[in-house]
């Protein structure tokens, strides 16, 4: 009985009743629907001003403004490079296994793909990254912006650390806050195992089995796609380093299954930022580094995005020359990276680099959509590792890490 009692273990009993339910009582998809956005509602509503006191006090601890412009930089670096390997992994799979020939299009929602081809229409990439610097501070704390918020509490930071007498005092302060934050994440947390049951229980009752049929060929790829780059490049990276995937994933154990419950890695962002700050890795680099991936180290997003297109072109006969897969994967390299500022990222995305393309016909989004649900759990774990793993390969990298605490806690 005493294993009732640990939280991974109640998520994953929480994630079985879901399913169970859904399937046997489809109606209660609503219901599920309303328990699993207010538990994502009870964690975005700590989300902003945890990020916003995490990075203040990271950066004013560091003391060394070089230092985070130094880490910032080879964040970025890192997730270029990953999610561009994750892009390419997404195309090859894809090409080589051809889940897309044999499958018929019909009986599709075209009004769902007429409304996600509008929103990938009005996409302004320009925007997107204009987008980062916010224009009323106030706004980017209601919506939960979280590139704004970032941006906005490393300029705060800047300013707190010029004054050089008499910061004292408001820092302290922003420590007790960010405690006081924390203690009410830890009471929310207690609530994942209801969140994940009715995440689950919309899912299964809404969507069903019956789309899995139809479309298995895909998703039994995208899944096994997304387990090689977790256990061949994400698990490469870390040995490289001299860590262990396997004890870093046992240590977030509870987080994976929140975010398969929960179909959202957002969900877990306040609590891997804690976990990797106890593991050893120093505040300033996980006041940066985790935030900013979640909107630009996408790598589950990424494979999803680049083996949708190779898919639908299979579906549709498309032949692409070399010129066209080359085309193809510029522009997501761009595109992929405003998926976290999208509601619905993964078909607005979808439908905005369909549209630039101009080859694949665009309805051919209508036999993703029933099956996009229980591709998002994949998506969001996949995300979720590589920002976790990016924290811990970037804090070797700086020194920025206590190993003795991560052997202690994580084992390597």
């Amino acid at each position: 009985m005493k294993y009732f009692k640990i939280l991974y273990v109640q998520v994953l009993i929480g994630i079985i009743l879901g399913i169970i339910v859904g399937l046997l009582f489809p109606a209660f998809f609503q219901t599920g629907k309303i328990i699993s956005d207010v538990f994502i509602s009870l964690i975005k509503m700590v989300i902003a001003p945890i990020i916003f006191f995490t990075v203040v006090l990271g950066i004013t601890g560091a003391g060394n403004m070089k230092k985070v412009g130094r880490v910032g930089g080879k964040g970025i670096l890192y997730f270029e490079i990953v999610s561009t390997i994750a892009l390419l992994i997404g195309l090859v799979v894809g090409t080589f296994i051809q889940p897309g020939k044999g499958v018929v299009l019909a009986n599709t929602n075209k009004d769902k793909v007429a409304a996600y081809v509008d929103q990938g229409k009005a996409m302004n990439w320009v925007d997107f990254f204009t987008h980062i610097v916010p224009d009323n501070i106030i706004g980017a704390f209601a919506k939960g912006d979280i590139i704004q918020i970032l941006f906005f509490s490393i300029f705060f930071a800047v300013g707190l650390m010029m004054i050089k007498k008499g910061n004292e005092g408001i820092i302290n302060t922003f420590g007790v806050i960010n405690k006081a934050l924390f203690n009410i994440l830890h009471i929310v947390m207690k609530l994942s195992p209801v969140g994940a049951f009715g995440g689950m229980a919309y899912t299964m009752g809404k969507f069903g089995i019956g789309s899995l049929l139809i479309l298995g060929k895909f998703m039994l790829t995208f899944y096994c796609t997304v387990l090689i780059f977790i256990f061949l490049i994400l698990n490469g990276i870390m040995r490289y380093y001299g860590f262990s995937l396997i004890k870093l994933l046992k240590y977030l154990k509870e987080e994976i299954f929140i975010v398969i419950g929960a179909s959202s890695s957002e969900a877990v962002l306040p609590s891997v930022m804690e976990k990797l700050e106890q593991a050893g890795c120093e505040k300033s680099v996980v006041g940066l580094i985790i935030p900013t991936g979640y909107s630009f180290n996408l790598d589950g997003t990424s494979i999803y995005l680049s083996m949708a297109i190779i898919f639908l072109a299979q579906v549709f006969d498309v032949e692409f020359s070399i010129s066209q897969q080359l085309t193809i994967f510029g522009i997501l390299l761009i595109t992929s990276k405003g998926a976290a500022g999208v509601t619905g990222s993964g078909f607005i995305v979808l439908a905005s680099t369909l549209t630039a393309i101009k080859v694949i016909p665009l309805e051919g989004l209508a036999l993703l959509i029933g099956v996009d649900r229980f591709m998002s759990e994949a998506r969001s774990v996949t995300n979720f590792i590589g920002n976790a793993v990016a924290t811990v390969v970037i804090s070797k990298h700086e020194k920025a890490i206590d190993m003795d605490t991560f052997k202690k806690i994580v084992g390597v």
